[in-house]
């Protein structure tokens, strides 16, 4: 990922749909339950369509995947953003469907949206009946990222640098399928600072270091946070991914607070885990760690009726 300076001077040829165009993914299932989805950084909501559509179609969960805040608009205006903008975007679409729809809510979310899905387990612990965090991102780790970078990213973001520095996006793009890596990179290899045509499919092909800066401070947010946290929690990453290492998973799982928790390892893919070769492995991890969920609370239930129960050969009259 190669560091790149633009002064945003010029008007965008070619930039992502209007923020009016917002991209949500709505499925609405049969009565399973409900999964509330969370691209990432710079990403949209095409990044969580295979997840959406396996729930859906073969699971009969109702879906839900909101575009973030002002992604769709130009970068001129995302690289502004705050990660309580994000946040919030998030909050309010998950408000919405507690509101429309019964049942178990799950939250899942890829990369910087497995952190904003801990969020919603924190603030919201009754109504998050559990979380599957996918490649979550604390520390950026992976073999793919320059060594450089920690040195250079405090110093940009301690100076008005972070304001014109960019990253490019580079191979392998966290992916591993050869097939989708080369269309990827058909798109980001042709894509230009003016000109991000293909964004609404691919997301981004420039990743301003203000967002990163923004990053840092949700996670700086969340850490103090993770140990308040009970609801389930499953953490999925691949073992070689090329943008966090195995150290955020297992961070989240030593420090988190949950009685029910668990790390998925991956051998075959990168860190877009949601459209990779094993994006069937994580879908299935998913539902198996949801209805383990579900077939407790409903044991628990049965339990707590018949501990209720006044036994057939007792008087409920007092004496």
């Amino acid at each position: 990922m190669a560091v790149q300076f633009f002064f945003d001077t010029k008007k965008p040829l070619n930039a992502l749909p209007s923020p009016v165009d917002d991209g949500h993914i709505i499925l609405n299932g049969t009565g399973t339950g409900t999964l509330f989805l969370i691209h990432g950084l710079t990403g949209t909501p095409n990044e969580m369509r295979y997840l959406a559509n396996f729930f859906h179609k073969k699971k009969g969960y109702t879906v839900v995947c909101p575009r973030l805040a002002n992604h769709g608009a130009p970068l001129s205006i995302l690289k502004k953003s705050r990660w309580q903008e994000f946040y919030s975007s998030v909050r309010e679409a998950f408000l919405q469907v507690r509101q429309e729809f019964d049942g178990p809510v799950f939250a899942a979310g890829l990369s910087m949206g497995a952190l904003l899905s801990l969020l919603l387990a924190e603030e919201f612990p009754g109504q998050v009946a559990g979380v599957s965090c996918l490649s979550p991102t604390l520390f950026y780790d992976g073999w793919n990222i320059p060594w450089y970078s920690k040195i250079l990213l405090p110093l940009f973001y301690a100076t008005p640098l972070k304001h014109v520095a960019y990253f490019k996006e580079e191979p392998p793009y966290g992916i591993k399928n050869k097939a989708l890596q080369k269309r990827i990179h058909k798109y980001y290899n042709t894509a230009t600072f003016q000109d991000q045509h293909g964004g609404a499919e691919y997301g981004y092909p420039y990743f301003p270091l203000t967002l990163l800066h923004q990053l840092h401070k949700l996670i700086a947010h969340l850490t103090q946070r993770l140990p308040a946290i009970q609801t389930p929690v499953q953490l999925v990453q691949a073992r070689d991914d090329d943008m966090t290492s195995m150290r955020n998973s297992t961070f989240i799982y030593d420090k988190i607070g949950s009685a029910l928790k668990e790390i998925v390892l991956l051998d075959n893919s990168y860190h877009v885990i949601t459209a990779d070769q094993e994006r069937a492995t994580v879908a299935r991890s998913m539902e198996n760690f949801f209805r383990h969920i579900i077939n407790g609370a409903e044991s628990t239930q049965e339990k707590d009726a018949n501990n209720d129960a006044i036994p057939a050969c007792c008087d409920a009259t007092p004496a």
